[in-house]
């Protein structure tokens, strides 16, 4: 099977993401998706979440990474059939896809809620070294689970930032300051915004009393190792499930 393969047998097409949204894509380096998630499978998710906070406690999300004022959860793709769609939605895929060329699989599939008081990060690239248009390496995709306000910590971005050729701390004093052009990603639950991992992009702070929950499914090129290694973590009773379509974009085949 191919990556093109792979991406037919799970419904994408020339025209799954139109060309006003992928030139968005291009341009801004992030497209928001609108309604991609109902009410139903965002209950669901959150249902099954809650369950795997309280199950695995203090051990949270330490297969990828765990973060001081956030809930961390990893390894999702074994956690529960529910976050298949975060790996095999075909507008996902579209968007991934054109960023990457055509070349990519999941790296990981992570839970990050920012807690009241908490989830201020540094501008950031995902990425070590600022690359040229068109060698983009990795591209991420957050799943909102609740309303992203300016009051919650939703995530905040530099759009173009990824055709600068230049990384936050490079030009910036302080990376965890506002920057001039950055734009607070305002949108319902049931969004999924796509953007190039190459875009100054991080948290803010959650100024609520209550966690702003997302799901991040992060995509890389095929010969990049990933942030969870899917063969090493993959459970014997999760490959049942899987298409071989979808286990190609995990890796496992």
């Amino acid at each position: 099977m191919t990556v093109h393969e792979a991406l037919v047998a799970l419904g994408v097409q020339e025209n799954t993401l139109s060309h006003t949204e992928k030139a968005q894509l291009d341009q801004d380096g992030y497209l928001p998706l609108y309604n991609i998630l109902t009410a139903a499978q965002r209950d669901a998710m959150n249902q099954r979440l809650a369950e795997l906070l309280a199950e695995e406690g203090s051990e949270a999300g330490k297969e990828v990474h765990q973060e001081g004022g956030t809930d961390r959860l990893s390894n999702l793709v074994n956690k529960s059939s529910l976050f298949d769609v975060c790996f095999t939605h075909p507008r996902l895929l579209a968007g991934i896809a054109h960023v990457l060329q055509g070349d990519l699989k999941l790296s990981s599939l992570n839970f990050r809620a920012a807690l009241p008081g908490h989830g201020l990060q540094g501008l950031h690239a995902d990425w070590g070294s600022a690359v040229a248009p068109d060698a983009y390496q990795v591209c991420n995709s957050i799943w909102l689970l609740d309303d992203f306000t300016t009051e919650n910590g939703a995530t905040r971005v530099v759009p173009g930032s990824h055709r600068s050729g230049t990384l936050p701390h490079e030009v910036m004093a302080h990376p965890a300051d506002s920057h001039p052009d950055e734009v607070i990603l305002t949108a319902p639950a049931g969004t999924v915004v796509i953007f190039n991992s190459h875009t100054w992009h991080g948290g803010t702070q959650n100024r609520t009393d209550t966690p702003r929950r997302a799901l991040h499914s992060y995509f890389t090129r095929r010969h990049h190792a990933q942030q969870l290694d899917q063969q090493k973590h993959v459970y014997p009773e999760t490959l049942p499930r899987l298409s071989e379509a979808a286990k190609y974009i995990l890796d496992l085949c």
